[in-house]
């Protein structure tokens, strides 16, 4: 048995197909799966059900797979306490972040790190959160930016931000020259949200709850289209096609008047999400995780509330 072939299974069952996961570990198929059937024939076992179009586990596949896991995330760990008594600033530093976040928060804080820290660069990696955070216990990032509540224990996690949301509508929509927008409000409009995977998706469902029934069912007084990021969705709104919920740091100006859009704030305490930087515990660069962290601090994000005085807590 060889962490090769643990990296492999693992890569597997993330991918749920053999073809995605040799590209994944940068192999060719035949060689990938060679390597599973091999360790199959060692353990006695079948980890995974071949046939049909997707690859499935059985049950003692998954709970070799779990182990996997936590064999490749203490390796990482003993490459981590290998570096301690080196720089913990010197070299890359994979990050991940989440897709709502990344266009808006990458630009300040690359030209800040490299200002700061040029002596680690960063490895980036926009994705899901789901997929982050497996990527994580993998030990295959070292941290990620991710917005509140995600689902996983174990995880150290700093808040960085939080980030109100505002209405954004067609210029010649008749809200265009109101002040704000009370939330009850978009369930009589027709709404634009991104696609299944975004945890931004959820967070924006969760503030007008009648949306979840009218963006699968597509009747009743609201209807939902759905786009693949925020900017096409920014567009799909100038378009006139209906409007949408945006995360304030991705609005470069509330107060334009001379554009497609229009973007207004909530009224009262609006919805926001919480912005934070999570890593394993095992993770031993925590001077690495302060300087991202810190950079984040001084990048200038519209509108957001920078929480410098946070404590660390454990997911």
């Amino acid at each position: 048995m060889t962490l090769t072939e643990l990296k492999y299974i693992v890569a597997v069952a993330r991918e749920k197909h053999f073809g995605h996961a040799a590209e994944a570990c940068f192999v060719a198929q035949p060689t990938l799966s060679v390597a599973i059937k091999k360790l199959e024939d060692e353990l006695g076992v079948t980890i995974f059900e071949r046939g049909g179009t997707e690859i499935s586990m059985t049950p003692i596949g998954a709970q070799i797979v779990t182990q996997a896991e936590r064999v490749l995330e203490q390796t990482a760990a003993i490459k981590e306490i290998a570096k301690q008594n080196k720089d913990p600033l010197a070299g890359p530093l994979r990050l991940g972040v989440i897709y709502t976040v990344a266009p808006y928060l990458l630009p300040p804080l690359v030209k800040t790190m490299i200002e700061r820290t040029p002596q680690m660069p960063l490895v980036l990696q926009e994705n899901f959160t789901v997929k982050l955070i497996e990527l994580l216990r993998q030990g295959e990032l070292d941290a990620a930016i991710m917005a509140l509540p995600f689902a996983d224990q174990g995880l150290m996690v700093q808040p960085l931000y939080d980030e109100p949301f505002v209405v954004a509508v067609p210029r010649t929509h008749p809200w265009a020259k109101r002040d704000a927008v009370d939330a009850e409000e978009l369930k009589s409009e027709t709404m634009l949200l991104l696609g299944n995977g975004h945890c931004f998706r959820d967070q924006v469902l969760e503030v007008c709850p009648e949306m979840a029934r009218f963006s699968t069912s597509g009747d009743g007084i609201a209807r939902t289209f759905e786009g693949s990021s925020l900017e096409t969705i920014r567009h799909m709104v100038a378009s006139g096609i209906g409007i949408t919920v945006l995360p304030k740091a991705s609005v470069p100006d509330m107060d334009a008047q001379d554009g497609m859009l229009r973007y207004l704030p909530f009224k009262g305490d609006g919805p926001s999400r919480r912005v934070v930087i999570a890593w394993r515990k095992s993770f031993t660069r925590r001077p690495a995780i302060n300087a991202v962290r810190d950079a984040v601090f001084g990048c200038d994000l519209h509108g957001v509330e920078m929480l410098e005085e946070a404590e660390i807590a454990e997911s």
